[in-house]
């Protein structure tokens, strides 16, 4: 606690250290959004193998976040500890793999700086170390992982959106983002409009406009932020959604009956309202809601 406080103190040495501590995750971060895809992929093609042929899957080589350790994809080269520093590594080895001179994805120190930015960001947000803090982050980094993944594979894996919404709720036995009731009816009502929406849109064109993914995250936004939030992300993400679709399909050509994720544009309104809805709700009330002189 002494450390917390010592910090909290020295808004220089804060701001340094939740830099560090964001670019490691950010770091942490590239295994996530690389492995989980990965594992559930391995896994259904071992019990969809097993299903085929009548028998009981096979044992599969250990395959985790943590082992085995990384590897370059191009040689196997073995990822040594200082080629592992975030961003660092990336810059001193110009981009190239040290064993095979294989070019790296920018995209790997790009999520890392973007996590460390928005983990000093929240920092500034919140005022400094706390339990708020903590669990701002633990919804950030969690929604940036959704959002590579979701880009990378079209999916949003129970595996964190569950967990993601389950803690949402248990955050806010304490109130701490949105009072219980708020957040129940926010679970249940993110989970239930989206569902909506998709059977809705699957009855009158006989197409799937949206994965059950999405409900789920909407869902887990719903228990964090209450069902307040709901209208606005929604209204926000479809905005984004809209603008960030046209751009990519005029850069890359894409016809307009190219499936494109939702989850990103859900979770970028998700991050918004927990950093800025308050004052955004503020505004509107303030313009748009104040009666007229006379």
């Amino acid at each position: 606690m002494e450390v917390v406080a010592a910090l909290n103190q020295q808004p220089l040495l804060l701001y340094v250290f939740l830099l560090l501590f964001g670019l490691t995750v950010g770091s942490f971060l590239n295994v996530v959004i690389y492995r989980i895809p990965a594992m559930i992929e391995r896994e259904e093609q071992a019990y969809c193998s097993a299903l085929l042929a009548d028998t009981e899957p096979e044992a599969l080589d250990t395959f985790n976040l943590a082992t085995p350790g990384s590897r370059c994809p191009h040689c196997g080269h073995q990822i040594r500890a200082w080629e592992n520093i975030p961003v660092l590594s990336y810059l001193l080895l110009r981009g190239r793999c040290s064993n095979c001179d294989a070019r790296i994805s920018i995209r790997y120190p790009l999520i890392e700086a973007c996590c460390g930015a928005l983990t000093v960001l929240l920092g500034v947000k919140f005022g400094g170390l706390s339990a708020e803090l903590g669990l701002a982050l633990v919804f950030t980094w969690s929604l940036l992982a959704l959002t590579m993944i979701d880009i990378d594979t079209m999916l949003l894996p129970d595996a964190i959106t569950l967990p993601l919404l389950w803690l949402g709720l248990l955050v806010n036995l304490f109130g701490l983002f949105a009072p219980l009731q708020d957040a129940v009816i926010g679970a249940m009502a993110g989970y239930g409009v989206l569902w909506a929406v998709f059977w809705a849109f699957k009855i009158f064109t006989g197409k799937e406009g949206m994965g059950y993914g999405d409900f789920k995250l909407l869902a887990a936004l719903g228990a964090w932020l209450g069902w307040q939030a709901l209208p606005m992300i929604i209204l926000l993400s479809s905005f984004v959604g809209a603008v960030l679709g046209i751009l990519v399909m005029l850069l890359q050509k894409r016809g307009k009956d190219v499936p494109i994720p939702f989850g990103p544009y859900l979770a970028i309104a998700g991050w918004i309202a927990l950093v800025w809805g308050n004052d955004m709700m503020a505004w509107y009330w303030a313009t748009f809601t104040t009666a007229p002189a006379g």
